[in-house]
């Protein structure tokens, strides 16, 4: 059997989109969670950004949109952004979909007139 290694040209060709959320971080062995941005989410990784302080190869958890708690390993770092190589693939197609619920249209309230009584032609008054 042939084994072959990625190389960093072939990673980078990966499929990964670019997109701005807030997800909540959890770094193994340390109490607390942490607030990063998501800069890019891929299948296997994405790119994080925020004032955390992490080392190359920390085991950390990151709670994604409708997806959950994924678990990770630090990949890299540049100053305050850093990869995150995913334990497990996700399907970031989950993570970038809104939050299914009611549209606005849904939640605006329809007020309905009420009918007008009728009246019977003999027993209304005069003018």
């Amino acid at each position: 059997m042939v084994g072959f290694a990625v190389t960093e040209l072939e990673h980078r060709q990966i499929g990964r989109d670019s997109l701005f959320l807030m997800a909540d971080l959890r770094l193994d062995g340390v109490d607390g969670e942490h607030k990063v941005k998501v800069r890019n989410l891929s299948a296997g990784g994405m790119m994080a950004e925020g004032n955390v302080r992490v080392v190359v190869g920390k085991r950390l958890e990151v709670n994604l949109r409708n997806l959950g708690w994924v678990e990770g390993v630090v990949a890299w770092i540049q100053e305050n952004r850093f990869g995150i190589a995913f334990i497990e693939d996700i399907d970031p197609k989950v993570v970038r979909a809104t939050a299914s619920g009611p549209t606005a249209d849904e939640l605006t309230p329809r007020f309905v007139r009420p009918p007008l009584p009728t009246h019977e032609r003999g027993r209304m008054r005069k003018i």
